[in-house]
């Protein structure tokens, strides 16, 4: 006689075969899965190897990455270079504590050829700029500035050109005068079609800042630390700015005639507008950047007659510009991270 099931039986048997069909699952699964990650599936692309640490993170002279090594994608020497580049960075820290040696500059940017010029080797720069520096007895900033920048432009692969405009003699300063000059001069030079004018004491924090030109003019220096990081009024068009060649020819260039310190950026603004162009920034986060404090130099005084020459931009920048431009070269220096352009600009009276 068949003996009666005890309470729950099946109930128990329904379990274990649960349990046992879960665990065949789950090992079936295990082990498809640790096949998949030994073999992969055929052609599958290796995850891109982690970018190098920033390059001036620390005070001079910390080694910069190579700035022509080769993107996660190669690129053919052919090809444009990508934008943005691959390369950047972003935020840097900028000291000026510590001196700085150029022949040390030289030797951690070997890719810099004479005069201070580059390209990059693994793609075509997507345009060709010519950097114009006003200078006069600024040796020092000038050393900060060729040691922070050139890491900076290489990473933004760029195809420039660093020109030092140099004025010779003890009459007044003429900073828009000179960037004329280095406009003239770099194109005797090589083609560029966009020109970066930058004062020798300022330095970007970023290297997402681009130096090169956009469909309009560009004011590159919008947040500076000597304004709390703030741009100082909306006019404002001083410090780095960049204009390609049609436009800078467009405004007839920038006036020849502001002897002293101030007024020749509004007098730029004020032609950029006359001609019906605007101004393009970068936010206030990338366009970060700092100023070596220093004294105001002799013989660059405020120009009592600025604002009186501001107020007569539009009659006389048809005049007073490119067109009328007059100066003589004394001087070219090529030197191992710059192109030195030593000049006579005459006087205010001549």
């Amino acid at each position: 006689m068949k003996e009666p099931s005890l309470p729950g039986t099946s109930l128990q048997r329904a379990c274990r075969l649960l349990v046992a069909f879960c665990a065949l699952h789950l090992s079936a699964t295990l082990l498809y899965y640790l096949a998949g990650s030994a073999l992969g599936p055929p052609g599958s692309p290796e995850p891109p190897p982690r970018r190098p640490p920033p390059a001036n993170l620390s005070l001079p002279f910390s080694r910069p990455p190579p700035p022509t090594a080769r993107s996660p994608t190669a690129l053919s020497p052919t090809d444009p270079c990508p934008e943005p580049s691959p390369l950047l960075v972003g935020a840097l820290r900028v000291e000026f504590s510590q001196p700085v040696n150029l022949d040390e500059v030289a030797r951690l940017n070997p890719e810099v050829k004479a005069g201070g010029r580059f390209a990059p080797k693994d793609c075509i720069a997507l345009q060709k700029v010519a950097i114009i520096i006003p200078f006069r007895n600024r040796e020092e900033h000038l050393k900060y500035w060729l040691y922070y920048l050139h890491p900076i432009l290489q990473r933004q692969q760029l195809d420039y050109g660093v020109y030092v405009i140099n004025q010779d003699g003890e009459e007044e300063f003429n900073r828009a005068k000179l960037l004329n000059i280095g406009f003239a001069e770099a194109l005797k030079e090589y083609d560029y079609d966009c020109f970066v004018f930058s004062d020798v004491d300022l330095i970007p924090m970023d290297d997402r800042n681009t130096y090169k030109c956009y469909s309009q003019p560009r004011h590159l220096s919008v947040s500076m630390d000597k304004f709390g990081f703030r741009l100082p009024y909306n006019q404002y068009f001083g410090g780095v700015s960049a204009l390609s060649k049609e436009q800078f020819t467009k405004i007839n260039g920038f006036p020849n005639n502001y002897w002293g310190w101030g007024g020749e950026d509004d007098d730029i603004y004020n032609r950029l507008v006359f001609k019906g162009m605007g101004i393009s920034r970068p936010d206030a986060i990338t366009g970060k950047c700092r100023m070596i404090r220093h004294s105001r130099d002799r013989k660059n005084e405020p120009n009592p007659e600025r604002f009186d020459r501001i107020a007569h931009t539009r009659e006389t920048m048809s005049s007073d510009g490119l067109n009328t431009l007059s100066y003589k070269v004394l001087r070219t220096d090529k030197y191992p991270l710059y192109t030195r352009i030593t000049v006579d600009i005459g006087s205010p009276n001549s």
